[in-house]
Formats: C-alpha cells, sequence, structure tokens
C-alpha cells in the first residue's frame, strides 16, 4: 500500500459514496463518481498516481475497462506517456490480443491493440478497485504477451475481504502492487 498524507485519503475517502444493495442485495457498492465530480479529489488522485508512475518507471499506462479508462488517462496525460485501453472482448478493432479469464461464474476475456504495446515498454496497469483479481491478473498476461515488461499495478481501492492480492502475487512477479485505500 502506498503511504498516502492524511489529508489526502481522508479527502479520497470522503468522496466515495457506499451504496448498499447496489448491484444486488447484500453488496456494498463503492461509487467513486462523487470522487470524479470533485476537482480537488480528482487532482489529488491524478497526481498521487502519477507519482507512482514515476517511481515504477512507466512507459506506459494501462487502464481496465471501464472505470480505469477514467483514471489511468488524465494519469497518462500529467506523466506524458502513453494511455493503452485493455477492453472487454469485441469492442477494439484490428489486430488484438486477447485474454480469457474465471469469473466467479464462468469466464470473460480483454483484448489490447497488438500494436500498442512492444518490448520495451514499461507498463503500469491502473484500475479503481482491486476485487478478485481476474481481470488484473489478465491485463499482466496481455502486457507479457504482447513483449512488454510490467512496471506495477495501482488501484484506488482494494477490497480486503477478498483475495485479489493472493490471486494476483504469482502473477506480478515481483512487480509492485499499490492500493491507494484499502476498506
Amino acid at each position: 500500500m502506498t503511504a498516502l498524507p492524511p489529508e489526502v485519503r481522508e479527502l479520497l475517502l470522503s468522496r466515495i459514496k457506499d451504496v448498499p444493495d447496489y448491484p444486488k442485495p447484500g453488496v456494498m457498492f463503492k461509487d467513486i463518481t462523487p470522487l470524479l465530480a470533485d476537482p480537488a479529489a480528482f487532482a489529488a488522485l491524478t497526481d498521487t498516481l502519477a507519482g507512482l508512475a514515476a517511481r515504477y518507471g512507466a512507459t506506459k499506462i494501462v487502464g481496465l475497462e471501464a472505470r480505469g479508462f477514467i483514471l489511468a488517462a488524465p494519469v497518462a496525460v500529467q506523466a506524458g506517456i502513453g494511455f493503452v485501453p485493455v477492453r472487454k472482448a469485441g469492442k477494439l478493432p484490428g489486430a488484438t490480443l486477447a485474454q480469457a479469464y474465471e469469473l466467479e461464474y464462468g469466464t470473460a476475456e480483454i483484448e489490447v491493440h497488438a500494436e500498442d504495446l512492444r518490448a520495451g515498454d514499461r507498463v503500469m496497469v491502473i484500475d479503481d478497485v482491486l476485487a478478485t483479481g481476474g481481470t488484473a491478473r489478465a491485463s499482466l498476461s496481455l502486457i507479457r504477451r504482447a513483449g512488454a515488461e510490467v512496471a506495477g499495478v495501482a488501484v484506488l481501492m482494494e477490497l480486503s475481504f477478498l483475495p485479489g492480492r493472493e490471486r494476483l502475487a504469482e502473477a506480478l512477479a515481483g512487480a509492485p502492487l499499490d492500493a491507494l485505500i484499502i476498506v
């Protein structure tokens, strides 16, 4: 976990809204849209993630569909490096690399444009939440299959009651995993 200054941590936490029973009964959804709507909170988040990109030595930023796009794109701009979206299968035109992964009940697949990542790239993955780690793990496989190196993974929130960190550990192969907030 990255040590956030207490005032930044409190600002971010104060802008994340709990929504009970969404998308189904018993689930406490963490809504980050109030954080995104607050320019001071969104800037603090972007600054923190851009600092991690510099620390990781990242040359590209991958954002995971869909909220990861919102967080990753401004970080890439601020860091002066490229942004590469990792999308659900069938959403990107042209040649792609695809990676299947397991969900709680079934499988899913993500894709990246084959030419957007190459040997010599150091790629930082950004997403909003680390839950079970499936999508992040699949993205790490895509990055390596493209010939690039994983510089690290950063998430706004890690759900500590789910096994995401443990499931991601082997796939990280020593690359850092930073969660700004652990709930």
